[in-house]
C-alpha cells in the first residue's frame, strides 16, 4: 500500500525492491526479509532496487551472530553502513580474524569495485549497503560460493 502525500510516497511492503519516482520513507516494520542465497542464514531487506538493474541499489542485510563472511569482492563500490551489533571487516584473500577491523553502530566502510574483503559477526548486526547495480557476490576461492555446494 503506498501512502501519498503532495511530497512524498509512504511504501508498504509491496513498494520495496523499485526504483522509487518519488521521495520515499521506510519504517524498520515495513520491511520485508528475505533468505539471501549467496550468504545462507543472512537476510535481506530491498529498500531500492531491482538489484539486477544498472540503477541505485540500497539493500539491509541481517547477520545472525557468529557468522563468517569467506573472502569476496563485488563489480561495483560499496558503501556498508553498521545499522547495529558489530561487524568484524579485514581484506585480502585470506579470511583472518586477527586482521579484521572491528565496525560498532554508525561506522561505516567504502570499498572500491572488485576489493577482497571478509568479514564476521559476534552478535546478531545489521547493515545498510548502497551501490548502483547490477549487485552480485563473487567469493576469492570458489569452493566457498554455496552456489557450489548444492
Amino acid at each position: 500500500m503506498l501512502l501519498a502525500c503532495g511530497f512524498c510516497v509512504m511504501p508498504g511492503a509491496a513498494a520495496q525492491a523499485q526504483h522509487p519516482v518519488e521521495h520515499v520513507m521506510f519504517e524498520p516494520s515495513e520491511l520485508v526479509w528475505r533468505d539471501l542465497p549467496s550468504l545462507p542464514g543472512v537476510k535481506i531487506a530491498v529498500l531500492e532496487g531491482p538489484l539486477d538493474q544498472p540503477v541505485p541499489i540500497m539493500f539491509r542485510l541481517k547477520f545472525p551472530a557468529n557468522y563468517k563472511i569467506p573472502p569476496h569482492w563485488h563489480p561495483g563500490i560499496e558503501h556498508i553502513t553498521v545499522l547495529s551489533g558489530k561487524l568484524h571487516m579485514g581484506f585480502g584473500d585470506e579470511f583472518d580474524r586477527a586482521k579484521s577491523h572491528p565496525l560498532a553502530p554508525g561506522a561505516a566502510a567504502i570499498m572500491q569495485p572488485r576489493t577482497h574483503h571478509f568479514a564476521w559477526t559476534s552478535e546478531e548486526t545489521i547493515t545498510q549497503i548502497h551501490s548502483i547495480g547490477p549487485w552480485s557476490v563473487t567469493y576469492v576461492n570458489p569452493a566457498d560460493d554455496p552456489a557450489r555446494r548444492r
